[in-house]
């Protein structure tokens, strides 16, 4: 590889949905450069204070970017969301899982 290639990066903005031990269920969003990494701490307890303790942390929605500067963007304007513009974001999209 030359010095002047630029490596690509990609970032992951991401919807998961959590289970409370009540069985109410909440969307999390946020953005990362390994989304399998982030899913994997969320599960573990090890993410966001948001996720620990929940029963269940499930991907529900996610898009790739190529900044992180862009993820931040997009991230702020998708938690400004309700939590119904949330779900029919995520019905009408092709990268829910």
């Amino acid at each position: 590889m030359l010095c002047s290639e630029k490596i690509l990066s990609v970032y992951y903005v991401y919807i998961f949905e959590t289970v409370a031990k009540d069985g109410k269920k909440r969307y999390y969003t946020g953005y990362t450069n390994d989304l399998l990494r982030r899913q994997t701490e969320h599960r573990k307890g090890k993410g966001a204070k948001f996720c620990r303790g929940k029963k269940s942390v499930k991907l529900k929605y996610y898009e790739i970017k190529i900044s992180r500067k862009e993820a931040m963007r997009r991230e702020l304007e998708i938690k400004s969301f309700s939590k119904l513009q949330k779900k029919e974001l995520i019905k009408n999209n092709e990268n829910s899982p």
